[in-house]
């Protein structure tokens, strides 16, 4: 009789093999199946089809791997602006909205209402330092509403540079006519 652990099957050294490539290549599933269809030979060339029917199967092919249409327009933003966004989307839309217009779901609710931060005259009276300041330490002591809570125990400098950073992206909302207000 043949103890347990020695018994081998004529599947055995396929196993092995698969086990082997799976540790090889970074824990990748590789199962004879998935071997076969990864050794099987391309497709001839004769399968290619004519000019006439690419135009139609390429618009079949961009409609099927274009990506979901954003609910917002996304500016293009640097590594620190993105970061910015994040921290804007978890502190501050609350308030001043996702465009960063005074708008938010807590807008309703205060007195004074939240600034309007895409306003071109507010962006264009404070600095970057400012902007900071008030984020640090919150609009009462900014002289501001006091509705506006400080963050600076909660923020780290490096993110509010990132947070004023991001909302200097924002712009002012198109008016019906197609200028900005």
């Amino acid at each position: 009789m043949k103890p347990a652990f020695l018994a081998l099957s004529p599947l055995t050294p396929l196993l092995l093999s698969c086990l082997v490539g799976a540790l090889a290549c970074g824990g990748e599933s590789h199962t004879p199946a998935a071997a076969a269809a990864a050794t099987a030979p391309a497709p001839p060339a004769a399968s290619v089809p004519a000019a006439s029917d690419a135009t139609a199967d390429s618009t079949a092919d961009s409609t099927a791997t274009a990506a979901p249409a954003s609910p917002l327009p996304e500016p293009d933003l640097g590594y620190n602006e993105r970061q910015g966004r994040v921290l804007f989307q978890h502190y501050c839309a609350t308030c001043h909205g996702a465009e960063g217009r005074g708008d938010g779901l807590n807008s309703y609710s205060l007195d004074p209402k939240p600034r309007d931060l895409s306003d071109p005259t507010f962006q264009a009276q404070r600095s970057d330092d400012d902007l900071a300041s008030i984020v640090r330490i919150g609009g009462g002591a900014a002289g501001l509403s006091t509705g506006m809570p400080p963050w600076g125990h909660t923020l780290n400098e490096r993110q509010i540079h990132n947070l004023v950073l991001y909302v200097r992206t924002f712009k002012p909302e198109p008016s019906s006519d197609g200028t900005d207000q």
